[in-house]
Order: C-alpha cells, then structure tokens, then sequence
C-alpha cells in the first residue's frame, strides 16, 4: 500500500459543532423534533490514530457482536448502563446514574440520565442530526431483541440464562417466534418512565452489575431497525448514542470512525483522537513496516522479528507486553467421529506439551493452561492446579480406550485455525505422530478468516459442514467464573462444541445461585475438574493464557495494559500528539 492511499486517511475527519446545549430542552426532548449539528474542522489536521488489522468487523449491531473486533466497535458506538473503567476496570456509571436491588436480589432498578442523545451520521455530508434523547424504553427493546433467537446470537443465549423470561423467548423454536413474543411481557425487562429501567432476574445471580458493561445489554434505536433492516448498521444508516460515529467499513480496505463531540462533556474521556482509521492488512510483516515507516501508530510484531525488537534497544520505549486475560484452545465437535468419544478428546489434549507450544509457536508468548478460567477472575481455581496438562502415556491409553491403538484406524480429522494459526494445527498434527504414532496425512488444516470460522463452528450448523476441531480463544466479559464455564460450556448456551448435559452442568447453575464465595469456590473447582481431570468430559483442550508483545510510537499513549480485559478497547482514553507525529513523518 502506498503512501498516498495511507495518507488520504488523514483528511477524514469532521468536528462536530455542539450546537444541541444551545436548543431549548423542550425542542430536543420532543419526538417528532431534529436537529442537525454541522461539522467543521477543529484544526488544520485532525488527531488520527493510524493501525492495521488483520481482520475484518463481523458486525456493528450490539446484538450480534462476539469477535473482539466487532466489540470494541460496539463499545465506542454505543454507550451502555455502566462501563468497565480502562485503568481500574471496575464497573462505574454510565447511562445509568444510580441502582438498587430488591431484598431478594431479583429486581434491579436503574435511574438514567437524560441528556444522551441518539445520531444519525452522514458520511457525505460530514453531518450529524439528533434523532432524539436516549430513553429506558431503548434498552428494553435491546435487550428483548438480545432474547431473539431469530438473530443466531451467542450472546443472547448468555443473556437468556440470567434475565427471567429470556430464556422462553430464545429457546422457542425459531419457525414459532413472533414480534409479540420478542417484544411483548415474557422477558422481564420494563420502563415505568424514560429515566427508569427495571431488569428482573431468574434468579440472584450476584454478578448481574458486572454484566451490566456488556454490549449485548446496550440500548438500540428501534425506528433505524424497522427503516433499514437488515442494512441498520451501514454506515449513513446506523443511528448511534456512543462517543464515535461510523464513517466508513470498505471490506479488504478499511474501517473508519469519526468522534462525536456532541457527547456530553463528562461521557468524552481523557483521551483526544478524532479519528480512528483502522487499514485491512492481512500480512504481519507489511504492518511492521509501516510501523517502522511511521505510518502506523502501533502494530503486533511479526514472529521473525520478535526476538530482535524485544532485545533491540531502539525500541525499548516502544514495546511493551500486553497480557488481556484471553484464554485459546482447540474446540472439539461432539457431534462427530473421532471427537464424539470422550477418550479420544481426552487423548488429543494430553499430547499438547503447551509450554514447548508456547517457545516454540508463540516465541514466549503466553503461560500454560490446563483448566479453562484464568486467573483475576472472581473463583478461578488455581492456575495449573486442575487439570491433566500433558501426558503421553495417558494420552495414549485414552486413544487406545476410544479403540484406537496406536492410533490404528482413526479417521482423516479437518483442523481449522485463525488465518495467522496455520502453524497451531501443525504443532498439533506433530504431536499426534509423535505421541499417538499417527499418520501426519490423516490431518488437514485450513485457514479461514475469523469470521467464517465463527459462521462454521456454529453450533446450529450443520454436522456435515463443521470441522473435528478448530481454534478458538475466549477472553472474560465479566469477571466472574460462570463468564467462563458458564456462558462457554454449559450445554444450556450455543456451546460449539455441542456437548450434551451432564452432572457438571448442574454444578455450574447451582455454582451461578450460590451467594458464599467459599462455597463458589469450591464448586467452581469441581467444575473444571469435571471438564478437564484425568476422568473429565474434555469439551476442549486449553493452550495458553494470551500475552503478546506490541510496539506503540512514542506519540501514541493510554491504558494500554488494562483497558479492554472486559469487552471492547475505549478510543477516548487514548492521545496522540499529533504534532510530533506528523514532525517524524515529514
């Protein structure tokens, strides 16, 4: 990519003129009424922040979103009840002022505020209209539209398990599913008036407040919904209530998002990028130079270069390793040979030698996993204490128990991986052949763009068209264990790996309903002895907790190690000084 193209990003940028403080309340309050604030440049050179991404938005409807980069999209278009802070990732204010919760821990109120305004951008016109003030009734239609299981969204079964009544609406037959059943009084979410919310639970769940951050929980404008479609989130279309606007997603080339300065004051952060324009850029290597060409403000390293940018001292104010709490593995499909049979899952974890996976594959990158819930969430076990881990000789006994023996008649098995993975699947494949003496040409790993690897290790399609197995990696939304086994692999959400229900998964909704935390403890404990001891179901075999190194330039600055641990990355608490970045560049 030329310079030239890289640099017609830099002239995207519109400043909105807060004209809504100057319009009586009245006229902003009433429904029929619009407003339209003009865009004008602040300054000659807008503050752009400039990256690459090897990957594409899946989706831009909160609804939907469960890739990391369609999240963090999310969360900079749509605020929300509260917000997991980017420093202390604690939960703080939001739309939501203040809450309370019944005696019984079933009923949540929440008071609003009235001041955030939804708004429709206009990429040509470099405008932005207020449709009108955000109000409870927008979250109540977003979260019943989260319950709809028309939709095919994960996230909503995460929801249906918590909210009473969701649970109905998302397991009804889709061919049965109406408007009135979505929308009518079966999920349990109402507005008395336009600043008071009311979330009924099916039952105590005392980590409820640490949901309340999700995406999936946000607020929708319906009126955009019913005009669009299925086209409500492209760009021009999409009305929005968050800190940036969506002026451009050109698939195979770029992403870009404008802020909204007429946000009220207080919801705008500390950070001062106008601009957020993102390059789709498939191949690590092209990203590294135009780092190094002060193109890019930050970038990954690729793995050749690694070992040398992280000993080099010309770049050690540049990089800094970035450990997000994200966890990887290997999916096995249950609802197919050889990964129907438990020993077979089970053998194929225990030849994982993770930590030669993780100097050999990751250079250094990560820490060993032999359980699923990391450690810095609330009731993890103890890292590495639960487990199997890797184990030759029980692998082997496993594979010959699954009727196997030296892996004698074991079917051709389909691994896919992450574009950037191929090497994974390899590394597996290996340890197969040396382990289990299987034939390497049984293996075949295909790469796919992350989000066909969603579409095809969905659980709803079919049997014939999913992979044996695949690499995944699941980072927390909330910081609590059941976000982990839970919302992941309990059969009563769209687990990927569609296991059936067992025992464990009766341990996992009483560990949910329990209020001690000695006693969610231990049954947390049990929980991932269930899945991952040495007589456990394996639904999928954990690799590695996830730490990566990155380069940031010196002008670039924010909460780079904390922010984004629980949904998406926070524009607003990022700072490029713009002037020292286009000194360098010229």
């Amino acid at each position: 990519m030329s310079k030239n193209t890289l640099r017609a990003g830099t002239v995207m940028a519109v400043l909105l003129t807060l004209l809504v403080s100057f319009i009586p309340v009245g006229l902003v309050a009433a429904e029929d009424s619009t407003i339209t604030v003009t865009a004008q440049y602040r300054q000659d050179v807008p503050v752009q922040r400039d990256t690459a991404s090897t990957s594409e938005v899946s989706t831009l409807d909160p609804a939907i979103g469960s890739d990391q980069i369609s999240i963090t999209s999310v969360e900079n278009l749509f605020l929300g009840l509260t917000d997991s802070d980017p420093i202390t990732n604690q939960i703080v204010p939001e739309l939501a002022t203040s809450w309370t919760v019944s005696e019984d821990g079933l009923t949540w109120t929440f008071n609003l505020r009235t001041d955030v305004n939804w708004m429709q951008y206009d990429p040509t016109a470099d405008t932005a209209t207020v449709i009108r003030p955000v109000v409870a009734g927008d979250f109540v239609f977003g979260i019943k539209r989260a319950c709809d299981p028309r939709l095919a969204s994960y996230y909503g079964t995460v929801v249906a398990g918590v909210i009473a009544g969701c649970s109905v609406v998302n397991q009804s037959p889709v061919d049965q599913v109406t408007d009135d059943l979505v929308y009518g009084d079966t999920t349990q979410v109402s507005a008395p008036d336009d600043s008071t919310l009311v979330i009924t639970l099916a039952f105590p769940a005392g980590y409820f407040l640490s949901m309340t951050q999700m995406w999936v929980l946000r607020p929708t404008p319906r009126e955009a919904i019913e005009d669009y479609g299925d086209e409500w989130t492209q760009p021009g279309n999409i009305i929005t209530n968050g800190p940036y606007f969506v002026q451009e997603v050109t698939r195979g080339v770029r992403r870009v998002f404008v802020r909204n300065e007429a946000l009220p004051a207080d919801l705008q952060g500390s950070g001062n990028i106008d601009v957020v324009n993102t390059l789709l850029i498939e191949d690590l290597g092209t990203q590294f130079a135009l780092y190094l060409d002060n193109q890019l403000d930050a970038t990954n390293i690729p793995d050749a270069e690694l070992q040398g940018v992280v000993s080099d001292p010309q770049y050690q104010n540049e990089v800094r390793q970035i450990f997000d709490l994200a966890v990887s593995y290997f999916g096995f499909a249950h609802d197919k040979a050889p990964f129907d049979d438990v020993h077979a899952r089970r053998a194929f974890s225990a030849i994982i030698d993770r930590q030669a996976f993780i100097d050999q594959v990751q250079e250094g990158r990560g820490v060993p996993m032999i359980h699923f819930t990391p450690p810095g969430m609330a009731h993890a076990a103890p890292i590495n204490e639960v487990g199997v881990g890797f184990d030759p000789e029980y692998a082997a006994a496993e594979l010959e128990a699954a009727g196997y023996p030296d892996c004698e008649g074991f079917p051709d098995i389909n691994i896919v991986t992450y574009t950037t993975a191929g090497d994974w699947g390899e590394f597996w494949a290996t340890s197969a052949e040396e382990y289990l003496g299987c034939d390497p040409t049984l293996f075949t790993i295909e790469q796919l763009e992350f989000s066909v690897l969603l579409e095809i290790t969905d659980s709803d399609t079919p049997t014939e068209d999913r992979p044996n197995a695949w690499t995944l990696l699941w980072g927390p939304d909330y910081g609590d264990a059941n976000n982990w086994v839970g919302d992941v692999l309990a059969c009563t959400v769209a687990n990927r790996m569609k296991r059936p229900c067992t025992e464990v998964d009766d341990l996992i909704a009483e560990a949910a309903t329990v209020s001690d935390p000695g006693v969610r403890d231990q049954l947390y404990a049990e929980i991932e002895e269930g899945f991952f001891g040495a007589d456990g179901e394996f639904p999928m075999a954990p690799l590695y907790l996830r730490s990566d190194y990155l380069l940031f330039k010196p002008w670039y600055t924010g909460p780079f190690e904390t922010d984004g641990l629980f949904g998406g990355q926070h524009w607003i608490a990022y700072s490029i000084d713009m002037a020292a970045k286009l000194a360098v560049r010229e």
